[in-house]
């Protein structure tokens, strides 16, 4: 379960994201680590009740790290004011689409997944099932479950249509897609109830047909 600490804490270093005053406050970040963790095995060991390929990945495999990446950022801030984790074979780094926890103070936080990285072959194959078998995609993410609990579609569109398809073509909109991408948005009220992991598992549950179809569509099999 989270507390308020864990989100007092990323509050706290959204105002202070520097490497000195995450020092001085290691113990603080320490517990709400601590904590994201044993939130995050809860999430892990529901998900592997109906995603049997999740049975034998560990949790710190899933939790990505604090430190940003600032190579190649105009942002230095060398800390993310968020907590997350992905929820795939082997952790966060199966190279699959996975369920995507995001825990940010101010209603920022959110589950998510979907088509997000993907490649031209990746994309090609996907505007091809849409123009061949757009009912498959259609059954899953216009279903009324999934549309009410995933409101949020995240992702790029091509502002033309994709070369090879006519512009009055019925699935227009979906084939603009760059990257298609749904969350669920979750208040720091729900974030603190006692039914949180079972609320986040549940919209896995919801998810993971749409996450099915894509892994199957790019990999050859489900996730």
């Amino acid at each position: 379960m989270l507390s308020h600490h864990s989100l007092q804490f990323l509050r706290n270093l959204e105002q202070n994201n520097n490497r000195e005053w995450f020092h001085a406050n290691r113990k603080d970040y320490d517990q709400t680590k601590e904590e994201f963790e044993g939130f995050c095995q809860e999430i892990l060991t529901g998900i592997a009740q109906f995603q049997e390929n999740l049975l034998n990945t560990t949790v710190k495999s899933c939790i990505l790290r604090i430190n940003r990446d600032i190579r190649f950022s105009a942002d230095k801030s060398p800390y993310k004011k968020y907590l997350a984790a992905g929820f795939g074979p082997g952790g966060k780094s199966s190279g699959k689409v996975d369920f995507y926890l995001h825990i940010q103070p101010n209603g920022e936080s959110f589950l998510g997944g979907g088509m997000w990285a993907a490649t031209s072959a990746q994309l090609a194959s996907f505007r091809q099932e849409i123009d061949y078998s757009p009912h498959i995609l259609k059954g899953i993410i216009e279903d009324d479950i999934f549309k009410h609990y995933f409101n949020e579609i995240h992702g790029e569109k091509v502002k033309k249509m994709p070369k090879g398809y006519a512009i009055d073509h019925p699935e227009i909109e979906l084939l603009k897609y760059k990257q298609l991408f749904f969350v669920h948005k979750y208040s720091d009220d729900e974030l603190l109830t006692k039914n949180f992991a079972a609320e986040v598992i549940n919209g896995c549950q919801i998810l993971k047909p749409y996450l099915d179809y894509i892994n199957n569509l790019f990999y050859g099999e489900e996730n």
